[in-house]
Parts: structure tokens; C-alpha cells; sequence
């Protein structure tokens, strides 16, 4: 007989499993910091920095404040290495800071996931992808803006120039010719992968026993999902990503369930805990796990989710960088962000409470606010100034 979960238990069950619930850390160093990402599987990038950059943001909201410069250093961020660390890069859901030890996992990705308008590019300059080769080879690690190639002119687009010379890179990069050893102001740092990665690396892993791992860590991330949930985590193919959810059940790896309210099977990871109850409360990035999959979002949490920075100005209903707010096991509201540094000042630019939970928005508040009391602080920054307007704004305010 199918087991059967309430809405609140899986809701429960996926806040545990992606570390955001239960006490932080007295204090938080490399170890913490690796067990956390290593939970994860990966953390999104993206350029925007207009409160902070997105891959700091899932351990702010799972240790609390830690030191950015410790994560920067694992990563080879601004450093000079010549060597990956133990993290590397990939598209791995999208642009993902990866464990040096996954790139096996990802060979056959190497393989198929480029577009073929791409291939056919590259098939046409041979020479000049040969050529950038070399220079990487010749010259060792460096970003692609540093590139001496003659197709490697500006046309003042910064390290955004997508000249011939980039696009010869990034199919290298694509294709596991190069690998990522660290970045410098924000822009990649490559080398040749055969240089720059262990030995033991190099070995690629079969396709289907790489996507059935990929499931099976998706599934402990998730705790709960449904097939599409697992599928997207690491952004495979549907048919891939189904087939692997049916061989971890018949392996009793994943149990299938019947989530209420959901429309669909629910698998649920082997070992998953069902807590009695979550405590939990955390500002999330727009690239969170727990929130990144928009259809899971509104499936789990009844939270309809888009990226405002995508948004034109006059369309956005919540401001620019938008951070879903979790209490407990609900997303609560959501808050837009700006580090004003020249004022030091965190801005609050508009907060709204979902409409579910209105009438606890004064509660809620005091819940809140300290969290953002934090994230000044751990910005550098004096004070948390509201500046906008918003259904949660006054009681926000208020406690602020």
C-alpha cells in the first residue's frame, strides 16, 4: 500500500533535508562550510550584486553569518593558483560551483549537452580553437579577457566581450578541454583540465551510472519530490531522470508516496526523516535549491516565484532582487534587497507577506527582523533602512 504524507509533513521533510532546519553552528570553518556545499551538490552563480552574490547566499541562510573570505579562498577566488582546489565549475543545473571530485560525474554531459548551432561553429573554426588552446597550454591558467589571441578584441563589453576568441574558450571549457581554477573580480580563471585537475578525475563515469547518482543525490537534497523535481536538480533530460527514479525504487532506494494536495507521485529518499515539527528562518537567494525549481515551489509551498531581475522595471510587482523569506516550514513573504555601500545601509525596498499569512504579519516580523539586522552586519553595513512600500513593510518597520 502507497504510504500517504500530509502537505505539512513534506514540506517538513524537504525543509530538514536541505539543512535549513534545527540550531547553527557555534562557529563555522572550511569543514562546515564543505559539508554544506557537499550537501547541496552545488551553488548557482550569477553576476548580480546588488545585495550579494548568489553563492553566498545558501550558507547565510544555513549557517548564519560566516567569513566570505574563507569561502573565497576554497574556491580560488581572487587567488593566483594554478590548480583547482576542491571545487571546480560546471553547468551543472546552470553556472554551479562543483566538488572537484564530481567532474567524472559529468563526462557524458561533456558530451551531449552542447547545442548544436555551437557545433557547428566550432566546426568551423578549428584553427582559431586550436590556437586558443595553445595559449591556455603555452601560458598557463588565466581569464579569457586575458587572452593575447588577434580575435580577442573589445568592443568595451568588459570580461562580457563575447568576441570569437570567447566563444573558442567557452566551447573548450564546454567541452572539458578547459577547467575552472578559480575567478578573479568575477571572471573565470581556466586552464588546461589535463593541468589544472588531479589524475584521478580524469576518468569519466558510464551515462547511466552517472545519472543514477545524480538522481540519488538529488533525492537526499529534496528528501521528498517528485520525479520532475529530481529530474531538474541537476537539469537532465526527462526521459534520463525518469529512468533513473525507477531504478533507485526497484533498488529501494526511493519509496514512492502520496503527498496531499500534490498531483503527481511523490518518491521519498531512503532514510528521510519525518520531523514532528521545523524550526527554521533564513532570507533565501533566488537560486536556492530549496526554491529554484519554480513548479516545486508552488507545488510544496504555494509560492508563486519569478526573478524580478529579469523583470522590466515597470512589470516588477516586488521589487528588483527579490529573496523568498522562509519561517519554519512555510515561505512566509519576500523581501528586495540592496546593499547601498556608500551610505552603509542595507535597504529594504519593499517586503510583502503572503497573502496566506497576513494575519500573522506583526509574528512573522519578529522573526524577521533580526535576520536582516544580520545580513547588514554581515555586509559591513550600520543599518537596515526601510525605503519602500509593501504589505509586510509597516510591520517590518516596526521591528526593525
Amino acid at each position: 500500500m502507497t504510504r500517504r504524507l500530509s502537505a505539512a509533513q513534506a514540506r517538513r521533510i524537504g525543509v530538514a533535508a536541505q539543512g535549513l532546519a534545527g540550531p547553527r553552528p557555534a562557529s563555522v570553518g572550511r569543514a562546515t562550510l564543505r559539508r554544506t556545499i557537499d550537501r547541496l551538490g552545488v551553488l548557482q552563480l550569477d553576476t548580480v550584486n546588488v545585495f550579494e552574490r548568489s553563492h553566498y547566499l545558501p550558507l547565510l541562510a544555513r549557517l548564519g553569518p560566516y567569513d566570505r573570505a574563507l569561502l573565497d579562498a576554497m574556491l580560488g577566488h581572487d587567488q593566483a593558483g594554478s590548480r583547482t582546489g576542491a571545487y571546480t565549475e560546471w553547468v551543472a543545473h546552470e553556472a554551479c560551483i562543483v566538488p572537484v571530485a564530481d567532474w567524472p560525474l559529468w563526462g557524458w554531459h561533456r558530451d551531449s549537452s552542447v547545442r548544436d548551432g555551437f557545433r557547428g561553429w566550432a566546426a568551423e573554426k578549428v584553427a582559431l580553437v586550436e590556437e586558443v588552446r595553445h595559449e591556455f597550454a603555452t601560458r598557463g591558467p588565466m581569464r579569457i579577457s586575458d587572452l593575447t589571441h588577434p580575435a580577442n578584441v573589445s568592443s568595451g563589453g568588459g570580461w562580457w566581450n563575447r568576441n570569437e576568441a570567447y566563444w573558442a574558450a567557452t566551447w573548450l571549457f564546454r567541452r572539458g578541454d578547459l577547467a575552472v581554477v578559480g575567478r578573479r573580480r568575477f571572471e573565470r580563471i581556466l586552464g588546461i583540465a589535463t593541468d589544472v585537475l588531479p589524475a584521478e578525475v580524469h576518468d569519466p563515469l558510464p551515462r547511466e551510472e552517472a545519472i543514477l547518482e545524480l538522481v540519488r543525490r538529488a533525492s537526499r537534497a529534496y528528501g521528498v519530490a517528485t520525479a520532475d523535481d529530481l529530474t531538474d536538480y541537476y537539469r537532465l533530460r526527462r526521459p534520463d531522470g525518469e529512468g533513473a527514479v525507477g531504478r533507485l525504487v526497484a533498488a529501494g532506494e526511493l519509496e514512492e508516496v502520496e503527498v496531499a494536495g500534490w498531483d503527481r507521485p511523490g518518491y521519498l529518499a531512503a532514510g528521510a526523516r519525518v520531523p514532528r515539527r521545523v524550526t527554521a528562518a533564513a532570507l533565501l537567494s533566488p537560486f536556492d535549491p530549496l526554491v529554484w525549481y519554480r513548479p516545486r515551489a508552488l507545488r510544496m509551498f504555494g509560492f508563486h516565484y519569478r526573478i524580478s531581475i529579469y523583470t522590466p522595471a515597470a512589470k516588477r510587482e516586488h521589487g528588483y532582487y527579490v529573496l523568498p523569506v522562509l519561517v519554519d516550514d512555510e515561505l512566509v513573504g519576500r523581501v528586495d534587497l540592496k546593499s547601498d555601500r556608500r551610505s552603509g545601509r542595507l535597504l529594504l525596498q519593499h517586503a510583502h507577506v503572503e497573502p496566506g499569512h497576513a494575519g500573522r504579519a506583526d509574528e512573522l516580523a519578529a522573526r524577521v527582523a533580526p535576520l536582516l539586522h544580520e545580513a547588514a552586519a554581515w555586509q559591513g553595513l550600520g543599518e537596515v533602512t526601510p525605503t519602500g512600500v509593501g504589505t509586510w513593510g509597516p510591520a517590518l518597520a516596526a521591528r526593525l
